[in-house]
């Protein structure tokens, strides 16, 4: 039997209204690299063609795609597809899935005010210290002009983590 060990975060795929206005997003305010500018995808007898359809179903048509990737080498796909639908309520945390992704800046405030100028809104009404007055860790909840739920940590995971409980 062998021994299970940690698997390295691979890449994120984020559903948006419009990729080429989340390129701009993406790149502009949060510095992710743009890998692969945005393409269309039909859905065809074509390797990715056929990719899609075995992980979308048959009559899923078309759709557009582009990758870039975080400053610590973690990869983002962001799709617009054709049925593209705005959820009633984009935050329904309770149900299984995805519901956050969360990027690290020190200058956390600064971060904040750029998304909010480019569209996006905090969640919450200023960000909060995890270990009020002892390590200055903080964060907050934000979304991106899309609709798409983000989390903001002044410092890393593991940081932020290390002491244990809260």
């Amino acid at each position: 039997m062998s021994k299970t060990y940690p698997r390295s975060f691979s890449h994120i795929g984020i559903s948006v209204p419009n990729v080429e206005a989340a390129v701009k997003f993406y790149t502009e305010v949060l510095g992710w690299y743009e890998i692969m500018k945005p393409t269309e995808i039909i859905e065809d007898d074509s390797a990715i063609g056929a990719m899609c359809t075995d992980v979308f179903g048959a009559k899923w048509g078309k759709f557009k795609i582009a990758h870039m990737s975080t400053g610590d080498r973690i990869g983002v796909e962001v799709f617009e597809f054709a049925n593209q639908e705005d959820p009633e309520d984009n935050f329904e945390y309770w149900k299984t899935g995805v519901f956050h992704f969360c990027v690290q800046d020190p200058n956390l405030e600064e971060l904040v005010e750029k998304i909010v100028a480019a569209g996006g809104k905090k969640r919450m009404a200023e960000p909060r210290y995890y270990y009020p007055g002892e390590k200055p860790y903080r964060m907050i909840y934000m979304e991106d002009p899309f609709g798409n739920i983000l989390e903001i940590y002044s410092h890393s995971y593991e940081l932020t983590y290390a002491a244990g409980a809260y």
